[in-house]
């Protein structure tokens, strides 16, 4: 059982570890305004006698742990609308201004709408290059000039125009400095410039086309042109430019160069950087021209940003790549490609404007650090858009939504904080206020040196002590002078041992302090928090096996009455084990309401009542149940015999159920016939003799002789004609082989025909050893025979034929 109950602890401590870590309680925060900080989910309880150590927990914990619903501080987020203008051509975008008071760690949410109005107030302002290489672009503008305007007036009655042009700064490498040049850098050319504002914006727009027939082309050496510093006026010197507030502010940059940019002005010794003011004098002259570097390309978008200003890039085709990637750092900005001579500005300006309608963005600005934001667009067709603040494909009228989640992390010290939500490209904005939630309300009522507080040594707020400083315990009574003069620890320590409070709390004030547990059911509590309600066996997966069966007790399990057992698993009845009126059949012992059998006997079962090896009663009712349920049997009992040797009743039934008793034991024999008979006996309710016998014998069938012994001699007989066919078959594949092999050898001997091997000459030839003078002689007498002599004997011709 030791080892059961080491299994035990080590589970429980492997499942605390598992765990997800209450952080309202592990942080340990002094007050209720620490306590909220921590999370959204963590409450605190202000009634006075409640646990310290659980006072900040979940809202749920505390209120399992007896803390009054109206005495937990748990504040939630709110937002407060404090201006709500209807959508109108005024006001595209509400609310206009909001106040939330939001907790940290609290995700909120609220919806901003946004609608595309009619008749817009539209401001644009015109700004041209007038180098050289523009003049083609100047007299088509001329031209065109009434027709911008109208067709502008076609998209929004409410539409202003303005206009002006730059070159360059007038110093060398720039400009020519050569007095002439300077005078007039080219033929019938103007004096080159850095920036002029030609015509301020304006309703009368045949002012517009009046000023451009009047302006002339000038000139400068190098590629690149002053358009930043242009621009830079434009933004920055809103009153002389005339930009209104509640419109959108175009901006059409025209031009068939590149541009300088900051660092470029050190070519012409000018260091001082931009300042990014306006320095327009009273003829609309770019003063600091000569003075001020070139502004840098995040210079020059944060005041176009600034100014809620919409640049139109329209450049010529070699330069569209160049202010393409320019448009992709400024925001709002869109590029369109100038014929060579701008004669299709009109349709560029137009359509460019009607690119930036369709879509509304919603940007932010002057988020503080501590705080994160998330969107999520309600576009046309309710389609949505995790993600992203984005809408497209927007016509005049077209309503939207975007959902902003705000979600901060922590309390700043300075609050209340303040940001910005605007539509890109549109002189309106929402105006977030960020209230922190960093104290809770039941602070402002404490009581300062109040006496409850050791004296005046903390503050009563919120049901508890906030100590001051140098001061701790529950009611500021320790002071960290004395805990260095006196060893505290040694009365928070068991005897004989070296842990102090048992390692599950700490020592204030002498005294333990048990840390509290995540779970509010579990405690540990004791002078040295040496107990615990959760460290007992379990059963059946519960704590002492349920509360019905005990409580856990100081690492203990407390059984209820009728339990037993280190886990209260046992039940301590006895009835269940009772069998003829014995425990356990007197074949064992009955322990948690179950029998536990003798081990050295042969009994078994739930009551030690079944014997599988002893001698059984089957073969003493086999006659009542043959002379009772079938009245036969050799030496059958008569019917006196049956009823005074057969005191019970027989069922006989189809079927044995298969629900029998548990003391139940079934029987089966063979009778006269040979036929098998299955009956079952035990004890009934009321503890008779019960006698079940199944109707249908199971009886071997007769043995069919004849066609066993035909079939065995059929079976021989064609085994015998099986193997003499299977013989033959062999012996004629052998002889088969064997002519074959015959046939091979027959053709390849070949002999002479006319020669036979056994045959000899009959002729015998000898050499003269005169040959030489006989052949003289002969060729004399001219008798060719003489030089050679044969012999030669005839053979009969049957003995030369062998």
């Amino acid at each position: 059982m030791s080892w059961l109950h080491l299994f035990v602890v080590l589970g429980v401590v492997v499942s605390g570890l598992t765990q997800e870590v209450n952080r309202c309680i592990a942080k340990k925060p002094r007050n209720c305004g620490e306590c909220i900080i921590i999370g959204p989910e963590c409450g605190w309880c202000k009634l006075e006698n409640y646990d310290n150590t659980r006072r900040c927990d979940s809202y749920n914990s505390l209120l399992a742990g007896g803390c009054p619903k109206d005495l937990i501080e748990f504040p939630r987020s709110k937002l407060t609308i404090i201006k709500d203008e209807f959508l109108s051509t005024s006001y595209q975008l509400k609310p206009q201004e909001v106040t939330i008071k939001i907790r940290a760690g609290e995700p909120y949410t609220f919806r901003a709408a946004f609608r595309q109005a009619e008749d817009y107030p539209v401001d644009l302002y015109y700004l041209m290059d007038m180098s050289k290489s523009m003049e083609d672009d100047l007299n088509s503008l001329r031209a065109l000039g009434d027709t911008l305007a109208e067709e502008m007036q076609m998209i929004t009655k409410n539409f202003r125009i303005g206009f002006g042009s730059f070159v360059d700064k007038t110093v060398m490498p720039y400009v020519s400095t050569v007095p002439k040049k300077l005078q007039e850098p080219c033929s019938k050319c103007a004096a080159p410039f850095g920036y002029k504002n030609v015509l301020p914006l304006t309703t009368q727009t045949g002012s517009f086309t009046r000023e451009l027939n009047e302006q002339a082309i000038s000139g400068n050496l190098d590629a690149p042109e002053g358009g930043f510093d242009a621009m830079m006026q434009v933004a920055v010197c809103t009153q002389q430019i005339g930009w209104r507030n509640g419109s959108t502010h175009l901006l059409v940059f025209s031009t068939d160069s590149s541009f300088h940019y900051a660092g470029d002005g050190k070519l012409g010794g000018i260091v001082t950087p931009n300042d990014g003011r306006c320095h327009l004098d009273d003829d609309m002259m770019y003063t600091f021209s000569n003075y001020l570097d070139y502004p840098s390309v995040g210079h020059l978008q944060r005041k176009l940003k600034e100014h809620r200003i919409r640049p139109i890039f329209a450049v010529t085709a070699d330069q569209a790549n160049v202010y393409g990637n320019l448009s992709d750092l400024i925001e709002g900005s869109v590029v369109g490609t100038l014929a060579g001579d701008s004669s299709n500005v009109v349709d560029l300006i137009k359509q460019a404007y009607e690119d930036l309608r369709s879509v509304v963005e919603l940007k932010t600005e002057d988020v503080p650090n501590n705080v994160t934001l998330r969107f999520k667009s309600i576009c046309l067709g309710n389609k949505t858009f995790d993600g992203t603040a984005k809408c497209s494909d927007l016509q005049v009228g077209d309503t939207v939504y975007f959902d902003i989640t705000v979600v901060t992390e922590g309390c700043p010290s300075r609050r209340p904080k303040t940001f910005t939500v605007y539509p890109v490209g549109f002189q309106e904005e929402l105006l977030v206020k960020l209230d922190f939630i960093c104290d809770c309300d039941c602070q402002a009522d404490g009581i300062a040196a109040s006496p409850r507080c050791s004296d005046g040594n903390g503050i009563f707020e919120c049901g508890s002590c906030n100590c001051n400083d140098g001061r701790y315990g529950p009611l500021c009574e320790c002071t960290k002078d004395d805990n260095e003069a006196v060893d505290f620890d040694a009365t928070c320590r068991m005897e004989n041992s070296s842990v102090i409070c048992s390692g599950r709390g700490e020592c204030l004030c002498g005294e333990c302090v048990c840390f509290p547990r995540d779970n509010p059911k579990e405690r540990v509590y004791g002078p040295f928090c040496e107990c615990d309600n959760f460290s007992c066996d379990r059963f059946n997966g519960q704590l002492c096996g349920g509360p019905d069966h005990g409580v856990c007790e100081c690492g203990q399990c407390a059984c209820a009455a009728g339990w037993q057992g280190d886990a209260c698993q046992c039940s301590t009845r006895t009835d269940t084990c009772i069998v003829d009126g014995k425990v356990c059949n007197g074949q064992g012992r009955c322990e948690c309401g179950k029998c536990i059998c003798d081990s050295d006997g042969p009994y078994g079962g739930e009551r030690c009542d079944n014997c599988p090896t002893c001698p059984g009663n089957c073969a003493a009712n086999q006659a009542c149940v043959q002379c009772l349920a079938f009245q036969t049997g050799r030496g059958r009992l008569s019917s006196e015999q049956c009823a005074e040797q057969c005191p019970f009743n027989v069922t006989v039934v189809e079927t044995l159920p298969d629900d029998l008793m548990s003391s139940a034991e079934e029987c089966r024999f063979h009778d006269d016939d040979g036929c098998i008979v299955t009956f079952t006996y035990g004890r009934g309710q009321e503890d008779a003799l019960k006698v079940t016998v199944k109707r249908t014998k199971v009886c071997p069938k007769p043995v069919p002789v004849l066609p066993i012994i035909l079939g065995v001699i059929g079976g021989i007989v064609l085994i015998g004609l099986a193997l003499v066919v299977l013989w033959r078959m062999l012996i004629y594949v052998y002889d088969k082989v064997e002519y074959h092999r015959f046939e091979q050898e027959r053709l390849a001997t070949k002999f002479t025909s006319s020669e036979n091997p056994l045959y000899k000459t009959t002729t015998t030839k000898f050499t003269n050893p005169t040959f030489r003078k006989r052949k003289r002689s002969a060729n004399m007498y001219d008798d060719a025979d003489l030089g050679d002599v044969q012999l030669t004997s005839e053979t009969p011709a049957d003995v030369t034929s062998i």
